[in-house]
């Protein structure tokens, strides 16, 4: 498969599908609520990167970023390593796995026209159906005939081994004395990242963003977790499209 390239913010970027780029841009700003913020300098992870959107509009942002992003679906590693060579190969750090709790080979769900929602967790039925009504819910009316036909595309996938490792190894070989902000991002494997983080390992985390798929109490599972690592939930929230789906955003810091 052949990337293709974009224009964001007058910088090429190299993607899969152009006409998400602008989509997944425009939901960045999300990360920042609650008072969640970064100074110059700051080390970043960002797991589930994609192709790169998170990581550039931090360095549109900020100075000096250091940021360490983890992508396991090889064609987005590709279009993720590429734009990191040209927005800033000093500072951007690509990687081609994703984190989990243990090192793995994974069969991943590769979402041809939604890559943003590939997942080692693939959707069920029932999750299809559910998390399409309630994205059509949420648009607006003038809106809803034209759209509902994409989303049965947005569910299409093509299955394709990924790797998978732990951060608490990641963060031992860079020699990783302090993360200023963990962005958790995976399509229902948010819970495998976390466990991936040995009691140290956290203690070096001052601020965490993570979209929570709230299956099993997920949600509650993952706030007495952070609070047993001395993390204070600030919120949790729902994006405006996403509203009556089982997705949320929580948010955290020391």
């Amino acid at each position: 498969m052949d990337l293709n390239v974009t224009t964001l913010k007058e910088t090429e970027i190299y993607c899969v599908n152009p006409e998400e780029v602008p989509i997944v841009y425009n939901q960045v700003e999300q990360y920042f609520k609650y008072d969640i913020h970064l100074e110059d300098n700051s080390i970043v992870f960002d797991v589930g990167a994609n192709i790169g959107l998170f990581s550039f509009w931090l360095t549109q942002h900020y100075s000096g970023i250091y940021i360490y992003a983890f992508e396991p679906i090889p064609i987005l590693y590709e279009a993720l390593n590429k734009n990191f060579q040209h927005i800033d190969a000093e500072h951007l750090k690509a990687f081609p796995f994703g984190l989990g709790q243990e090192n793995a080979t994974v069969t991943f769900a590769y979402h041809t026209y939604a890559t943003a929602m590939s997942t080692g967790y693939p959707y069920t039925q029932q999750e299809q159906i559910e998390l399409q009504e309630a994205i059509f819910k949420n648009l607006p009316e003038t809106a809803q005939e034209e759209f509902k036909p994409m989303l049965n595309l947005f569910f299409q996938n093509t299955p394709m081994q990924c790797q998978l490792r732990k951060a608490s190894e990641v963060i031992r070989e860079n020699n990783i004395s302090r993360i200023e902000l963990l962005k958790i991002d995976v399509e229902k494997a948010e819970l495998d990242v976390m466990h991936g983080f040995t009691t140290e390992d956290w203690s070096k985390v001052q601020q965490l963003v993570v979209e929570i798929h709230n299956i099993d109490n997920r949600l509650k599972t993952i706030e007495s977790l952070l609070s047993q690592n001395g993390f204070n939930i600030i919120a949790t929230d729902q994006e405006e499209g996403l509203k009556g789906s089982n997705i949320y955003n929580l948010y955290a810091s020391r």
